[in-house]
């Protein structure tokens, strides 16, 4: 049972979106990502990230291991007391709910703590694992409405272009050959090109890229997952790879801003998978949810007052790490 005295806020800063945008860069050859997945990406990078901080900054012994579906070698989870620990967070975006969490952060009692069905049925888990649920509430600046205040306001954007799926995963794994870039663009663009090397390592390029004016770049790429531009484009890039017959066009509508404006991080509390197996009661797609106006798949949840407190858990973790040490 959950009491509004064991709610934990981080804070948050800036460089924790630098990581989480860092990390959803990396996953992109592994899955199919809308702009806004990325964004929900970057939003669960922040909450890892500054869980990891809070612990070292607290004291608490944990590990980090790579972490399962095997298909995303980037992850890795944070293991306390020898339970590996997936973090399920939430990202809180409107403005009406985000005032609401800082007039009293108890309304996340009321909110349900939900894991897809079908990732919880996935393989590679032990009912010992541990989920710990938290809320992240922060906005977003998707539309171009949002991105012009942004910008005029000099407040941080990270635009990217994600590619088609063909230059991301090629099904032949072989070198792409001379990149062509050319934008028609009256002022230079400074244009961040993000790939993969022969060995699937993680490949990136800058290129100043003058106005109206062809570029090559011969650095061996044999997939490109994303381009990032700093400013925000006012005409069309095109991209063209000698292993490609056709050119890729990005308008400048098709950019999207994966910046996450954070404003804090509520750790709420945890209980272990074999539990949640147990208690968890099935959402059908389409549930309204305090943090989702629709869900869109189907969900196990378990209310976030059930939750166990993680002060225990964390007082837990140090009384077996001094047992280690006897």
């Amino acid at each position: 049972m959950l009491f509004p005295s064991d709610l934990i806020r981080l804070p948050y800063t800036a460089d924790l979106t630098e990581g989480g945008i860092a990390y959803a860069l990396l996953s992109l050859p592994h899955k199919n990502f809308s702009y806004d997945q990325l964004r929900r990406t970057v939003a669960g990078t922040i909450v890892e990230l500054a869980f990891r901080r809070y612990l070292s900054q607290q004291d608490i012994p944990f590990d980090v291991t790579a972490a399962t579906p095997f298909t995303d070698p980037a992850r890795h989870d944070v293991s306390l007391g020898g339970h590996r620990c997936d973090i399920q967070s939430f990202l809180i975006s409107h403005r009406d709910q985000i005032a609401e969490i800082r007039r009293g952060p108890c309304v996340l009692l009321k909110a349900s703590a939900l894991v897809p069905s079908d990732q919880h049925a996935s393989n590679g888990h032990s009912d010992n694992d541990l989920y710990l649920f938290a809320f992240l509430s922060g906005l977003i600046a998707a539309s171009q409405s949002d991105l012009k205040k942004v910008s005029e306001t000099n407040q941080p954007h990270y635009l990217i272009h994600v590619l088609p799926e063909k230059w991301r995963k090629p099904f032949n794994w072989n070198p792409l050959g001379a990149l062509v870039l050319k934008s028609e663009s009256d002022s230079e663009m400074l244009i961040e090109i993000s790939g993969q090397d022969s060995g699937r390592g993680i490949l990136t390029r800058q290129v100043n890229l003058p106005p109206k004016t062809r570029v090559t770049v011969d650095d061996p790429f044999y997939s490109v997952t994303a381009v990032h531009v700093k400013n925000i484009p006012s005409a069309r890039l095109g991209i063209h790879f000698a292993a490609h017959k056709e050119t890729h066009v990005v308008s400048p509508l098709d950019w999207g801003n994966i910046w996450v404006y954070g404003i804090n991080i509520m750790l709420t509390g945890f209980i272990s998978r074999g539990e949640f197996r147990q208690r968890a009661k099935l959402l059908a797609p389409n549930s309204r949810t305090f943090q989702y106006d629709h869900t869109k798949t189907k969900n196990l949840a378990v209310p976030v007052s059930e939750l166990s407190p993680l002060p225990d858990l964390f007082t837990r973790v140090r009384e077996w790490e001094t047992q280690k040490k006897r």
